[in-house]
């Protein structure tokens, strides 16, 4: 027998299913995609027509980020430049990282998912910055040393 778990959101009043089996997913008014990267964290951004709702992994942004004011300042960065904060929903897919990074990440996807949907969006993002990707990232351990630069105790004798 064919079973298939479905979970259903409504979001801005329209019916959006997920169907898990065979990874098929069914999604209404998709505006825009975008893809943000920081240190090992990886967000995926779907941009609805919406209320300014936020969805991270299925749960609501505060909720995802522990009520961590800077993480949703900094998610929510983008869209207050623009005042569109009131227009799109946003559904957040994330893995890898830690909270912080992740936001920049999610910061990122946004504001790329923004430049999509309306070319005169992108000087203001890109003079803010939010365009920009920050690529450092962890340094690797190097042989004879204990930590990426710190190497162990000189002893004299």
């Amino acid at each position: 027998m064919l079973y298939l778990e479905c979970f259903t959101f409504f979001i801005y009043s329209q019916l959006v299913i997920y169907l898990r089996q065979g990874g098929y997913t069914l999604s209404i008014n998709i505006l825009a995609k975008g893809t943000g990267r920081r240190k090992s964290a990886i967000a995926q951004i779907k941009l609805i027509k919406g209320t300014g709702e936020f969805s991270i992994n299925g749960k609501p942004g505060v909720l995802y980020m522990q009520e961590n004011p800077a993480s949703i300042l900094a998610i929510q960065a983008p869209l207050e430049l623009l005042r569109l904060q009131k227009t799109y929903n946003t559904i957040v897919t994330v893995q890898g990282g830690g909270l912080i990074g992740q936001a920049e990440a999610i910061k990122l996807g946004i504001a790329r998912a923004l430049c999509d949907i309306e070319k005169s969006y992108r000087p203001s993002l890109k003079t803010k910055g939010y365009l920009t990707r920050d690529s450092r990232c962890k340094e690797r351990k190097k042989y004879g040393l204990k930590k990426a630069r710190k190497a162990p105790q000189f002893s004299k004798r």
